[in-house]
């Protein structure tokens, strides 16, 4: 159901894209830019990319994602906490996040690649399709996005992997973070599905860690899954969590995000669907609860969620 049933309400948003298109631009040159990162203070993004590659459902319900009018209103929610540092989306959603004025002071994150889309016969060759480097760096973004599935049976995997490593110099030629989301993915009955093992884990980041020229401005984006202790030591690189579609309960999910927030190089989290879309329909609740468990300036310790 819809936050709100104003069906009129983003109207101003489609009058500007036809009238002035140049507003986007003018929108990102003018904004207000984060004012850095530290480590030892974790940061809070908010991924909204997962549109762009058909990819519409949260749990049992799979258009979830479909009404953009909707995830915009879920998004400006979770923006309009301080402690959301930024935002990871798709060029059409970074656009309209622009008009809106709702990323000011805040980090952003272009999608890179969206061409494999969920449930295409060739979904590992993961075109880029999004954002470029150039792009980026055009609309003032911090860096930029790339899911990296590496299918051993697949032999697109390698265009893949070679396409990921240009964009990651690409990126570090322009002094922009390359935020690369490895998976060891297998097919079964015809579908894609990720290897959460910590052995597959630590493998994909193994794979992804050594993409392009140089590492300088790498990040890995990687999923909490059982042995995170293992996991984290398996690189160096400054590492923000995902949430992906969640199972189990939401104080569940909420601890083993805590547990995981406190190993090193854990720079934060990257979070869409379970945020956005949380089981009892509080966006504003569930951010807020995310928050909590990261360190900040203020907060440097954890805080315990319920059991």
């Amino acid at each position: 159901m819809s936050l709100n049933e104003d069906p009129r309400r983003y109207e101003h948003l489609s009058a500007l894209r036809l009238e002035d298109p140049d507003a986007v631009a003018r929108a990102a040159a003018t904004r207000r830019r984060h004012p850095g990162l530290k480590y030892g203070v974790q940061n809070f993004i908010v991924a909204a990319d997962h549109p762009a590659r058909g990819a519409l459902g949260v749990g049992n319900d799979p258009v979830a994602m479909a009404d953009r009018l909707d995830l915009l209103d879920r998004l400006q929610i979770a923006l309009a906490n301080p402690a959301v540092d930024g935002v990871l989306a798709s060029p059409d959603i970074m656009d309209d996040l622009l008009l809106l004025g709702a990323l000011e002071g805040k980090l952003v994150f272009g999608s890179m690649n969206r061409g494999g889309l969920a449930g295409l016969v060739n979904e590992i060759d993961d075109r880029f399709t999004g954002h470029t480097a150039a792009a980026l760096e055009a609309l003032g973004a911090d860096g930029g996005k790339m899911l990296t599935r590496i299918c051993l049976g697949d032999p697109d995997t390698a265009t893949a992997l070679e396409a990921t490593a240009r964009a990651v110099d690409s990126l570090a030629a322009r002094k922009l973070i390359a935020m690369v989301e490895p998976f060891l993915s297998v097919r079964e009955n015809g579908k894609v599905r990720n290897d959460l093992s910590p052995d597959a884990v630590i493998k994909s980041i193994a794979i992804a860690q050594g993409l392009g020229s140089t590492s300088a401005y790498t990040w890995m984006k990687l999923p909490v899954v059982a042995e995170m202790e293992r996991v984290m030591a398996a690189t160096t690189l400054p590492t923000v969590l995902l949430g992906g579609d969640p199972e189990g309960t939401q104080d569940e999910v909420f601890a083993s995000w805590q547990a995981a927030l406190s190993l090193p190089g854990v720079q934060g989290l990257t979070v869409g669907r379970t945020l956005l879309y949380p089981h009892d329909g509080d966006v504003a609740g569930a951010v807020a609860t995310a928050a909590s468990l990261l360190k900040t300036p203020v907060l440097q310790s954890s805080v315990k969620v319920s059991e």
